[in-house]
């Protein structure tokens, strides 16, 4: 399959042209003076619509190209970026970046990726499958996936609309350092969101799909009957009084909980010492039976990357093992801060998962037997500092491992470096919509603030 996009006749679209750009783009750093340079090219295009109460409300067609450039004169820097990938413009914008590392300090750190950790080859990881279904295809499927939600049950009486998104791109990334890669990749999405009524009141919720290959998206009925389900489960729902209470976060909203850890082992986080797991390499930070890992190869994967955006080479490795913090997320920056090597996280972690045990979620319901199930959180009341957390939720008290009714309007409140401790389980029922992999976890207790 061909890796071509066509956003304008006139731009460089094929990772040969974008090659041949960034090639371009570093020789005429090198000549206006600097001592390394790095730089990335990106074209993209998608559609997007959006349709409501069976009207069509938006059909939004993007296309969009651009270049960024880093250069450096020994140990100072300076970046300018572009829209414009014309040859005039291309010059321009590396005599701005060239300009600026003039007046910038000069800091130790800056850098290019060492040449050692630069990926040596790039393995295709399956992450291009365009689909382009037209805005007519578009409008219909994301119409009738709101049909199949608001005629799934009697309550629910209005809706938020469906949406089809379709997404397509291309970057090439390379340095003075020797390294230039191309990556192209699609991502697909469908979603629902309706409002269900009855005599207790309103209660909103959605559900959605996304892949890399539009035939790997659920059935577009299933979106909007499972939009409709959500919907529905939650009227009704009650106050809580304030408790102690084991809790159990929902797969959906359980990835929250490892998105905080890694923003605790974050190199940012680390060298400014703002984080709450400072100094915890080597130690327990989690119940002895965690691991947490990354898989950055796998083929399709929402989160696959061949190289991070320095050009380090991805690997997979595990950052949590039998409860133990084993690894950080790093680019050279923080790296080097730390005395550290960088660890090929340079614009973020890629397919992270903490591993499943046995049990499916009626299992882990039944686990839990007396306590609340998770669904939502609001609002971001999480202090990487500390580690103390709060957060607004909804969702539903368990008892006897069944679930009993819906509730809203309460907080739950610890410490994540006493809940990572208390996971008991980890559901088999993982969550594959993201980066970020994980099925239903379970804590031993938290504090519940109600009415």
């Amino acid at each position: 399959m061909t890796q071509e996009l066509k956003p304008a006749a006139s731009v460089a679209t094929t990772p040969e042209a974008l090659r041949a750009l960034i090639s371009e783009v570093l020789a005429e750093a090198l000549k206006q003076g600097a001592s390394a340079a790095e730089a990335s090219a990106s074209v993209s295009q998608g559609l997007s619509v959006t349709v409501r109460l069976g009207n069509v409300e938006t059909v939004e067609h993007t296309r969009d190209k651009g270049l960024g450039i880093t250069v450096y004169f020994g140990k100072q820097s300076g970046s300018a970026s572009t829209s414009d990938l014309g040859p005039e413009a291309i010059h321009g914008t590396v005599r701005a970046a060239a300009s600026i590392a003039k007046y910038t300090a000069a800091d130790e750190f800056s850098g290019l990726a060492d040449v050692a950790s630069l990926a040596k080859s790039i393995p295709d990881l399956d992450l291009y499958h365009p689909w382009n279904p037209g805005a007519d295809r578009a409008i219909e499927i994301a119409a009738a996936c709101e049909h199949a939600a608001r005629s799934a049950d009697a309550r629910i009486l209005n809706s938020e609309g469906a949406s089809l998104s379709s997404h397509e791109g291309l970057e090439v990334y390379g340095n003075t350092n020797g390294f230039l890669g191309a990556v192209a990749a699609t991502r697909h999405a469908l979603s629902c969101a309706v409002v269900a009524q009855d005599d207790s009141g309103m209660q909103r919720d959605y559900w959605y799909t996304v892949a890399r290959d539009a035939r790997d998206l659920e059935v577009l009925e299933s979106v909007g009957r499972q939009a409709a389900a959500r919907a529905v489960r939650r009227l009704a729902a009650r106050k809580l009084s304030t408790r102690e209470t084991p809790v159990l976060y929902e797969a959906p909203v359980a990835s929250s909980l490892l998105s905080h850890f890694v923003g605790a082992v974050r190199g940012t986080s680390l060298y400014r010492e703002a984080s709450f797991l400072l100094g915890q390499l080597g130690k327990p930070v989690f119940a002895p039976w965690i691991r947490i890992y990354e898989q950055p190869h796998l083929r399709k994967g929402l989160g696959s990357a061949p190289f991070d955006n320095e050009g380090v080479a991805t690997r997979d490795r595990d950052l949590v093992r039998d409860g133990m913090l084993l690894g950080y997320v790093l680019d050279s920056y923080s790296a080097r801060k730390l005395g550290m090597e960088t660890t090929g996280n340079a614009g973020g972690v890629h397919n992270l998962a903490i591993e499943a045990g046995d049990d499916d979620f009626p299992a882990l319901l039944a686990r839990m037997h007396t306590g609340l199930l998770v669904t939502e959180l609001i609002g971001f009341g999480v202090n990487t500092v500390t580690g103390d957390y709060s957060r607004g939720a909804a969702g539903f008290w368990v008892e006897n491992g069944e679930i009993q009714f819906p509730v809203e309007e309460i907080t739950i409140a610890g410490n994540l470096r006493e809940m990572f401790r208390q996971i008991v389980a980890v559901g088999r029922d993982v969550d594959l919509r993201g980066n970020i992999r994980t099925g239903s976890i379970l804590v031993e207790n938290m504090t519940l603030a109600g009415s």
